[in-house]
């Protein structure tokens, strides 16, 4: 599967994962060690490749599609996958769609799902495999078991990550408040939480595709995840004219998100990303604006803090304003500037706190 599928791919996984009925009916045909290949939509275009075979338009079981599988020809399901609409159909794909494919039943998945549009799948008689041909993805159904140890695996991985985030975010936080925060402890947050990423989006595809299968795993993730509040848009915003010009953020997020693993574990390499121009050093220090640790605080909206950050200019004077200062923004009462007030002693307390004890 490709590192970024695409949400109609992800909608087919589920379709066909464990605990599912479409799911029940290929476990079915592979045990049967019968083949089949099944089409899941039908248009014009299905009804142009196809020869042969008779319609049934009747509800959809898991014994039927089995029953229907020991025939030649392949069965054609509405795209709910709850109506079984022909069966026993000789699919003629255009042969000059390009495939990687050898067996002469994948080789036709393929080009009648690149042709249609339609999510295709193929049970291989010999192989016992179940190979999802969709959106221009080929993709091969592996066993739960194989897919809960990765998932686990990924989890174990997930946890080291979030403690390492939670230390590295310490850090900037108590760094930030001091004014001593280096453009070192900001790539560290901004590599660690895509990493978190990453690692959480692999594991919501193992979630995804074992369906019923995957609850404990989905339990876990969403635990782990928990609590998480670094953003790194926010991050981006403290520091995006550290160079004396504007950050495009959307740009730099969507770089982050391309570089490969071997790259977000090169701080050098990141810095180009939060400062293309190289005029800041890994150790050179830096002062934020303060998004990241407003945004903290539960009392204080997005408009609000937006405010402040501009009315204020870094997260320094920030802190250092008084009540009656605060209370001249607008959208800021006493009691609010109070809890903002409040809010930003008790991180400083509590970063410098973990920072020194």
């Amino acid at each position: 599967m490709k590192a970024h599928p695409t949400p109609g791919f992800l909608a087919v996984l589920a379709q066909i994962a464990p605990g599912t009925e479409l799911a029940q009916g290929l476990e079915r045909i592979q045990r049967g060690r019968t083949g089949a290949l099944i089409v899941l939509g039908h248009d014009k275009v299905v009804e142009s490749i196809s020869s042969g075979g008779f319609r049934i338009n009747t509800e959809y079981t898991p014994t039927r599609i089995r029953e229907l599988a020991k025939m030649d020809g392949a069965i054609i399901l509405d795209g709910t996958g709850r109506q079984i609409l022909q069966a026993g159909v000789q699919l003629m794909p255009d042969a000059q769609i390009e495939t990687q494919e050898s067996g002469t039943r994948h080789r036709t998945a393929e080009r009648v799902a690149a042709q249609t549009g339609f999510p295709t799948i193929s049970v291989s008689q010999s192989m016992q495999t179940i190979t999802l041909y969709a959106d221009g993805e080929r993709h091969v159904l592996e066993p739960a078991e194989r897919l809960l140890a990765r998932g686990n695996q990924a989890i174990a991985t997930l946890e080291r990550y979030r403690h390492r985030l939670d230390q590295v975010t310490s850090t900037l936080s108590a760094a930030e408040i001091e004014d001593v925060a280096t453009a070192r402890e900001v790539l560290a947050v901004l590599q660690r939480t895509e990493m978190l990423r990453r690692t959480s989006e692999e594991i919501s595809r193992y979630v995804l595709e074992l369906g019923i299968d995957g609850r404990l795993l989905a339990a876990q993730h969403a635990e782990l995840l928990s609590g998480i509040q670094v953003d790194n848009q926010l991050l981006l915003r403290d520091y995006s004219d550290a160079e004396g010009q504007e950050l495009d953020i959307e740009q730099a997020l969507e770089k982050l998100h391309e570089v490969s693993d071997a790259q977000l574990i090169d701080i050098d390499g990141l810095i180009k990303i939060l400062f293309p121009h190289s005029m800041v050093g890994q150790d050179d220090q830096l002062t934020p604006k303060g998004y990241r640790l407003l945004s903290q605080i539960r009392t204080v909206p997005k408009l609000v803090g937006d405010r402040l950050v501009a009315s204020f200019d870094n997260l320094q004077l920030l802190m250092a304003a008084s009540t009656s200062q605060l209370m001249e923004i607008e959208g800021v009462g006493e009691q609010r500037a109070r809890s903002i007030r409040e809010g930003l002693a008790r991180m400083a307390e509590s970063s410098l706190l973990d920072r020194y004890i």
